[in-house]
């Protein structure tokens, strides 16, 4: 399988499991990207816990699920977005307002963009979760 995009690969996974109602899944990639999106998918309740473990053959995640994704993927191309522009993004990627959030990479790391709105820094669009 070749993987161009190794985070949107792991998303959609986590959409596919979710809809048939897996509780866990393992991923065979991991990236300081793909930790730092999962850890605000989890602050925000959205997955359980995850845990990496590393074998002969790299690095793996064991995601737990808890059953609240109804949607999440990247945002290609990565747009860039300036500290007063988040809200035609937000009417772009989510269903309704204060529901979900847009993950932004930011000068000061990847954030949520309400965190980033407050905060006033811009950033580039990096995914969606709802």
């Amino acid at each position: 399988m070749a993987l161009n995009d190794p985070l949107a690969s792991v998303l959609s996974s986590i959409v596919n499991y979710e809809k048939i109602g897996k509780k866990e899944l393992e991923v065979k990639i991991s990236s300081k990207m793909i930790k730092n999106v999962l850890s605000i998918m989890k602050d925000h309740r959205y997955i359980g816990d995850y845990d990496s473990s590393k074998d002969n053959r790299g690095e793996s995640l064991k995601i737990n699920l808890l059953g609240n994704v109804n949607r999440c993927g990247v945002i290609k191309p990565r747009f860039a977005v300036k500290k007063d522009n988040y809200e035609k993004f937000e009417k772009r990627f989510l269903p309704a307002r204060g529901f979900g959030f847009l993950i932004v990479s930011t000068p000061k790391g990847l954030m949520i963009h309400e965190d980033a709105k407050e905060k006033s820094i811009g950033g580039r669009l990096i995914a969606f979760v709802y």
